[in-house]
């Protein structure tokens, strides 16, 4: 059975959030986690940007970048305790093993995506805040076929039965990579598998779709799954994650990292049904204060 005793109220969180960020309006499960603190007394402020410095027992990183600034990395580590502070560069190429360059003999199907975290949606998103030029460079470029841009919807991954059939300007473009595919496939069904995790409390499930890019908008079911394998652990360790999700499978019985995600979001999904997991995970705030 959890410990289900909370820290001390009189203790001080603190959310390091991008200026841009839309946190509060983001869907992100750390923003119903901190609502779970603040009903068990604890007190959560949200930092958006640099702009104000609040005393605080613990800081916790949550900027939705895929390359955290170092502004901000030096700021948050002002604080005594911080989480996710070791977490400064989730894109693909940091964690893959899987990584396909060419000419280097792969021989089976490949799958393209976005180096950059979330289809690199949030950078373009930066874009949009930045110079007049940089804005038209954008829209110019998201016009060009899609392998020449900085950003593609998840949704838009391209699945390729061999490297000889990637489009040559995907080899050339910096913001994309190309990884070997490797579904775990049971029956008919790919399968994903994510881990939640915040201190030592965690949450991990498989879901099932008939589409080999398996999406919450496709999900025909999920279970719950027990056992977190060792290696993902060690990985976890080896980022500095204390906070996250992790998406993986088990093909051939061995582990395949897809993604980390600092920032998790519920992405469309009911909060009602993440519910007990929030509530869950929002204990293991517990072994940091």
């Amino acid at each position: 059975m959890h410990d289900r005793r909370v820290p001390n109220p009189m203790q001080q969180i603190v959310i390091l959030v991008h200026q841009y960020d839309a946190f509060e309006k983001g869907g992100y499960f750390l923003r119903d986690i901190a609502e779970i603190w603040r009903e068990n007394g604890l007190r959560v402020t949200v930092l958006q940007g640099l702009e104000d410095r609040t005393n605080a027992d613990l800081a916790i990183l949550h900027v939705d970048l895929t390359v955290v600034p170092d502004d901000y990395l030096a700021f948050v580590r002002q604080y005594p305790v911080v989480l996710n502070g070791r977490v400064e560069d989730i894109s693909k190429r940091r964690i893959t093993a899987n990584l396909v360059r060419r000419g280097d003999g792969y021989q089976g199907a490949v799958i393209v995506k976005t180096d950059r975290n979330c289809g690199g949606v949030m950078e373009s998103h930066l874009v949009r805040k930045g110079t007049l030029l940089h804005r038209y460079a954008q829209r110019l470029r998201d016009r060009l076929p899609w392998g020449f841009r900085s950003r593609l919807s998840t949704s838009d991954y391209r699945i390729f039965d061999s490297v000889h059939d990637v489009p040559r300007a995907v080899w050339h473009n910096p913001d994309l990579i190309v990884e070997r595919f490797l579904p775990e496939r049971r029956d008919d069904y790919y399968c994903l598998r994510t881990w939640f995790f915040l201190g030592d409390r965690e949450t991990n499930s498989v879901s099932y779709s008939k589409q080999p890019i398996v999406k919450a908008g496709n999900v025909l079911r999920r279970e719950v799954v027990n056992e977190v394998p060792d290696e993902l652990r060690n990985i976890r360790r080896d980022l500095g994650f204390d906070y996250g999700k992790f998406d993986y499978a088990i093909v051939n019985d061995r582990v395949v990292l897809y993604d980390v995600n600092r920032t998790p979001a519920l992405g469309g999904l009911r909060k009602e049904r993440f519910l007990p997991s929030i509530r869950l995970l929002a204990e293991g705030i517990r072994v940091y204060l």
